[in-house]
């Protein structure tokens, strides 16, 4: 048995516009000067509330909680007025997913997203059937920390050495080590690849094919 965890937001899926809108959004609320899309871009992957103190901190923990809180409301508040911009399947994801899934591996998510946001995600690109386990950080720590990835490792019912992670972040790579579970980065999210390879990534994929051949290599 092969378990393959995949993070969601710039491994899977290209969101990057409707997130970086959102965290204007909930800056300007508090009259905030909003961040560089290159700050916002670094911390996709963590949980809001760490998202918010990376990108602010010196601020105190109930500006991070509002801002937090601002953020969500403010990407529900696109996703009802149907303004989203489009959020793509990166190329060739998900004909990766398919052959993984035929030759046999189980797939689940770790994401910081919410079980709401990633059940949407999931159901417009078609998806969600495919994953058996589904972890958010509306139950879990921020990453790094490992808790979603032992979750989905018990759901799969696979040991550490039977799982690969894979994302674009150094949080996802971080993940994977303090959980015993080998790493492979990919390059066409929001860290550059020698920061994977730094934080612990065992590879680093520059297309899905590539990322195909490194899982069963």
């Amino acid at each position: 048995m092969k378990l393959a965890v995949f993070d969601c937001d710039g491994t899977l899926i290209d969101s990057q516009v409707n997130i970086i809108r959102a965290m204007e959004s909930s800056f300007k609320r508090h009259a905030l000067p909003p961040p560089a899309p290159h700050a916002t871009r670094r911390i996709v992957g963590l949980s809001l509330v760490e998202a918010m103190q990376a990108l602010l901190p010196e601020a105190d923990c109930d500006l991070h909680l509002s801002l937090a809180e601002d953020y969500k409301t403010a990407f529900q508040r696109l996703r009802a007025d149907k303004a989203l911009d489009a959020e793509p399947l990166y190329p060739g994801i998900r004909s990766l997913l398919d052959t993984l899934e035929a030759q046999g591996w189980l797939l689940a998510v770790a994401t910081g997203k919410s079980d709401r946001g990633l059940k949407l995600a999931l159901e417009h690109h078609g998806i969600h059937q495919l994953f058996v386990s589904l972890q958010t950080a509306d139950r879990h720590p921020s990453k790094p920390h490992p808790s979603m990835l032992r979750a989905a490792l018990a759901e799969a019912g696979a040991q550490p050495e039977q799982a690969v992670m894979i994302g674009d972040t150094i949080f996802d790579i971080a993940m994977g080590e303090a959980a015993g579970v080998r790493s492979i980065g990919v390059d066409w999210g929001y860290h550059d690849a020698h920061e994977l390879i730094g934080a612990g990534a065992a590879h680093v994929a520059d297309d899905a094919d590539h990322l195909l051949a490194l899982l069963n290599g």
